[in-house]
C-alpha cells in the first residue's frame, strides 16, 4: 500500500522577496520522511487572502496532510488563519481556549494582551490547537490542514507535535552511491536501470569536486529485496562506485 502523502504551503511577501530565508521546507521533507509520509508537493505564495484560500483547496484535496508556515502572528499582514477559515467556509473568531493561553503567557511576563496580539488566539470554529511550547500561540488543525508559524523554531516545535500523532507507511529505505563521471557519461546506463527498476526511485545528483564532474547516485524504497536488485544491476554499469 502506498505511503499518506503531505503537501506544504509556505506564505509570505518575505519569503518571495529573498529578505527571508525558508528552512522550513527542508526540516518539514526530513520528519516526513523519517515518518513514512510523503512529501510531495511544496508551494510559496504571497500574503494574499484569496491566493492563500485557493492554494489551501487545491492542496487538501489533493494530498493526505497540508502544512503551512507563516502568516498567523499579531500583524496587519498576518491572514492565513482568515484565509484558511474560507477555504473550509467556517466562521473564525477568539476562541476562549486560545486566548487563556495568552492570557497567561502575557501575564506572566509583564505584557500587555492587547488588541493586535488577540489575533493569535482568532481559531476557525471546528479547529484543532497545536501546541506552541516556544511562544504559545497555537496553531491550529482544521480537516487535513496544518496550520503553523513561519518563525522556524516555533514551526520546527509544531512540526514535531503534529507528525507524532501521524499515523505513517513503510519506512523508505536509501542507498547512495558516487559516481566520478560526468551526467552526460553515466546517463544511459542509468536509464536502463531506471527502465527495469521502475518503482525504485534513483536519482542523479552531480557535483563538482576539484574541478571535477561526479554525481550521488540515490536509490530509494520502502523494499528491501526490490532496491538490492537496482542497486546489483546499477554495480554492473559501475562496479567500482563507492557506497557513501
Amino acid at each position: 500500500m502506498a505511503n499518506p502523502t503531505a503537501a506544504m504551503l509556505v506564505i509570505g511577501d518575505e519569503i518571495l522577496s529573498g529578505r527571508t530565508k525558508d528552512i522550513n521546507v527542508g526540516f518539514l521533507a526530513e520528519r516526513l520522511t523519517e515518518a513514512a509520509i510523503d512529501l510531495k508537493e511544496v508551494r510559496m505564495i504571497s500574503d494574499d487572502h484569496q491566493e492563500i484560500a485557493d492554494a489551501v483547496r487545491a492542496l487538501s484535496d489533493r494530498w493526505d496532510h497540508v502544512f503551512t508556515s507563516g502568516g498567523i502572528g499579531p500583524t496587519h499582514d498576518d491572514i492565513t488563519a482568515d484565509a484558511v477559515a474560507a477555504a473550509f467556509d467556517t466562521p473564525i473568531d477568539v476562541r476562549d481556549d486560545a486566548r487563556a493561553l495568552l492570557v497567561g503567557h502575557y501575564q506572566k511576563n509583564g505584557i500587555t494582551l492587547n488588541e493586535n496580539r488577540l489575533r493569535m488566539a482568532r481559531i476557525p470554529d471546528g479547529a484543532d490547537l497545536i501546541d506552541n511550547p516556544v511562544s504559545v500561540a497555537p496553531g491550529f488543525t482544521i480537516g487535513n490542514v496544518n496550520v503553523m508559524a513561519g518563525v522556524p523554531a516555533v514551526f520546527q516545535a509544531m512540526v514535531v507535535s503534529v507528525v507524532a500523532t501521524l499515523q505513517g507507511g513503510a519506512p523508505i529505505l536509501s542507498r547512495t552511491f558516487r559516481v566520478d563521471l560526468p551526467e552526460g557519461d553515466l546517463a544511459s546506463p542509468l536509464a536502463e536501470v531506471a527502465k527495469r527498476h521502475t518503482d525504485v526511485s534513483i536519482g542523479s545528483y552531480p557535483f563538482i569536486r576539484d574541478g571535477r564532474f561526479g554525481a550521488n547516485i540515490v536509490f530509494r524504497h520502502s523494499d528491501a529485496g526490490l532496491l538490492a536488485a537496482a542497486v546489483d544491476e546499477f554495480h554492473d554499469f559501475f562496479p567500482e562506485a563507492p557506497e557513501l
